[in-house]
């Protein structure tokens, strides 16, 4: 039993140097940080912008600059309704044509300064009212209605 145990013990030590000599550890090569923050480095929290008391005399950064869209619906009464809805909401919007006859969505568009008014709760209780609503919030520059 002690011969086995020996002989045990001399071929873990054959396998683990064997081992060693086929894969030798290397260091490994760390990047810089400052390669990785890049263009990020002048990242200000949104607080420090907006303080009115801290930046005195300079204009608030807009914070978003995404237009609200209302619709994904595939019939025109829906959307009329829905435009009635956001009419007794005090809601500016523009009604969009469909484009063609393979997108048939209707969509309504929430002008940026009544996007505000229009939170999360309120677009829930829109989705329930109408059960094909769906909201995107896309960029305004390349979406222009045709006319």
């Amino acid at each position: 039993m002690r011969w086995l145990f020996l002989l045990l013990l001399v071929l873990n030590v054959f396998y683990y140097v064997w081992h060693q000599q086929e894969a030798p550890l290397r260091a490994k090569d760390v990047t810089p940080l400052s390669l990785y923050r890049g263009s990020q480095q002048d990242i200000r929290l949104l607080s420090e912008t907006t303080d009115p008391a801290r930046d005195k005399g300079k204009a608030a950064p807009q914070v978003d600059s995404g237009c609200l869209y209302l619709g994904g619906f595939t019939r025109q009464e829906v959307s009329q309704a829905v435009e009635r809805r956001l009419t007794g909401m005090d809601i500016k919007f523009q009604s969009l044509p469909k484009d063609s006859a393979e997108s048939a969505a209707y969509w309504v568009r929430v002008a940026p300064e009544s996007r505000r008014w229009l939170d999360d709760a309120q677009l829930k209780n829109l989705s329930r009212e109408f059960n094909e609503l769906k909201h995107k919030i896309m960029p305004c520059e390349g979406v222009a209605p045709t006319e």
